[in-house]
């Protein structure tokens, strides 16, 4: 099928530092590839919902990777404006540029230096719109805004996936301007005549949206994505059982299953706790935490199992304790 992603469920991918992403590995489960699916074909974005460290992230990322596109990435903020993602215009580097110029007296070419273009840089969107029209613009400006990373072998024809992560971080205005512009597959820009908008014949993008729960998210907006729940596993078998298995992919020999299991044990009894605090639940990113410094601290079983004991608390208490 044309827009079913081509990977099967269970499949382990290797993905490579790029940026700040660091080398990881990464895991389709059936519903994430149908989901990535659906929304390839109706031309959706892709809200992906879920408690933090349940891999919503990466997901982007491993997408981009398996349909060999260009992977592009923004994290939202709370002052972010959907403008922060068409572009950004450095007008205190303008402001700047203008008073150096006046400071050095006549002799300059302010008209040039001053130019708007110079200190307009294109955002993500303008990049996963147009990558041919944002290249251009970007030779132009002050670059104070990085590039995103081109793939080897990568083509503007080839497409890309856009990352736009913790919206709910933003104010019901940044959805809502989203919407609009993946709606319209275009948005002005300023000091240019016409619009940035996709480009013929390239394939729609793949636009994953991430979400934590902090905010709720305008209903408009709800009704134009499709959405993943990335879930753990309620049961406490399921949950021990699930998070085993993902110790091994990611630690593969480096611990044994006796180790995963009794960091998994250990997450589930300060998981519990939590939920019933009411406050934020340790879940798998803090179980791979665990692994991660135990087998980094030691190569055997036993020491392993004595380093866990010791260092658990630290990963998976992250709250004050109730006071006696």
């Amino acid at each position: 099928m044309l827009h079913m992603l081509p990977i099967k469920p269970d499949e382990k991918i290797e993905l490579p530092s790029i940026g700040s992403w660091p080398k990881t590995v990464h895991v389709f489960d059936e519903n994430s590839i149908w989901a990535i699916s659906a929304a390839l074909a109706a031309e959706r974005p892709l809200l992906v919902r879920g408690e933090p460290g349940t891999g919503k992230s990466q997901l982007a990322r491993a997408a981009a990777l398996v349909l060999n596109r260009i992977f592009i990435s923004e994290v939202v903020h709370a002052k972010s404006e959907c403008q922060d993602l068409q572009w950004h215009f450095d007008a205190v580097g303008r402001l700047g540029e203008a008073q150096a110029l006046g400071a050095a007296g006549k002799g300059l070419d302010v008209a040039e230096r001053l130019d708007p273009l110079r200190f307009l840089c294109p955002g993500p969107l303008w990049w996963t719109f147009n990558w041919k029209s944002a290249n251009e613009q970007y030779e132009k400006c002050n670059k104070g805004i990085p590039k995103p990373i081109e793939p080897e072998g990568w083509t503007a024809g080839k497409g890309s996936v856009l990352l736009i992560d913790e919206i709910d971080k933003a104010e019901a205005d940044l959805p809502n301007g989203l919407l609009e512009t993946l709606g319209n597959g275009a948005f002005p820009v300023p000091y240019y005549t016409n619009p940035i908008g996709l480009v013929k014949g390239a394939p729609p993008p793949l636009v994953v949206i991430t979400t934590n729960e902090e905010r709720e998210l305008p209903a408009a907006f709800l009704r134009r994505c499709m959405v993943l729940h990335l879930d753990l596993p309620d049961e406490e078998h399921e949950l021990i059982d699930w998070l085993v298995i993902r110790g091994k992919i990611h630690f593969g020999d480096q611990c044994s299953e006796k180790v995963r299991r009794q960091a998994a044990e250990q997450l589930w009894t300060d998981r519990r706790d939590a939920l019933n605090q009411g406050i934020q639940a340790p879940g798998q990113a803090e179980y791979l935490d665990m692994l991660r410094a135990v087998t980094r601290m030691s190569h055997t079983e036993k020491k392993q199992l004595d380093i866990l004991d010791k260092i658990h608390h630290f990963a998976l208490v992250k709250y004050p304790r109730e006071r006696k």
